[in-house]
């Protein structure tokens, strides 16, 4: 942890004569990106399986018609079929899996008084007037909504509520595209109502930048929102 929290105000000391007292939340902002700049080629295999997978679903179809009394048969030639052309079903879960230590290592970063035995002075940054330790509970009971804390999430809110519908209308279009099925590719029961709450889940970052310290609802904004852009360019 001690060498995270160094890593970050080191950051911050290169930023300080541009950003001055937001340097370390500018710093957050340029460590999630250089987390995903990291990810970025793992995520473009992933748009590649995905479209593989997309132009397999002619051939799963057929081995539906051919093996679809024997669930167990088509189960194993669809997966002798996703071997043979080399497309992993899990390929797309390994970019948001790996993102996860960086997002703990931050929560755990901003949540703790003392690093490595010395006081956290990363706890006494801002980003504008809200406190990078602080939470939007925090934020209203200082100042309201329209406090300076107050404001500042505010702002959050709005960027996160744009990307969320810029990400829900792309989970439709996409879905629409290459509807999802599993390897035996029968319907799993449960799997219809799933597909139908997917395209929302990305507001449900607006409520983790709600409880999270703002510097981890920073990494959170940021990496959705390169997350969107990303899918938006690779999946095009």
């Amino acid at each position: 942890m001690s060498v995270f929290a160094t890593l970050v105000e080191r950051l911050a000391d290169l930023l300080q004569p541009l950003f001055g007292a937001s340097a370390a939340a500018a710093a957050i902002v340029l460590f999630t990106a250089l987390v995903r700049l990291l990810v970025h080629p793992l995520s473009r295999a992933a748009a590649r399986g995905q479209k593989a997978r997309t132009a397999l679903q002619p051939k799963i179809a057929e081995l539906r018609k051919k093996h679809g009394k024997n669930p167990e048969k088509l189960q194993r030639a669809v997966l002798e079929l996703h071997a043979e052309e080399k497309v992993s079903p899990l390929a797309g879960c390994l970019p948001g899996l790996l993102q996860v230590p960086a997002f703990f290592l931050l929560y755990h970063l901003f949540s703790s008084e003392t690093i490595g035995g010395r006081a956290n002075v990363l706890l006494g940054h801002e980003l504008f007037a809200a406190p990078l330790g602080g939470r939007w509970a925090d934020a209203l009971g200082e100042g309201g909504l329209l406090g300076g804390p107050g404001l500042v999430y505010a702002g959050l809110f709005v960027v996160v509520a744009g990307v969320a519908a810029f990400s829900y209308r792309l989970s439709k279009r996409m879905m629409a595209a290459s509807p999802a099925l599993p390897a035996g590719g029968e319907q799993v029961a449960g799997l219809g109502a799933v597909t139908r709450v997917m395209p929302f889940m990305s507001f449900f970052t607006l409520v983790t930048v709600a409880v999270v310290p703002l510097a981890a609802a920073l990494y959170v904004v940021t990496s959705t929102t390169w997350s969107v852009v990303e899918r938006a360019v690779l999946y095009r």
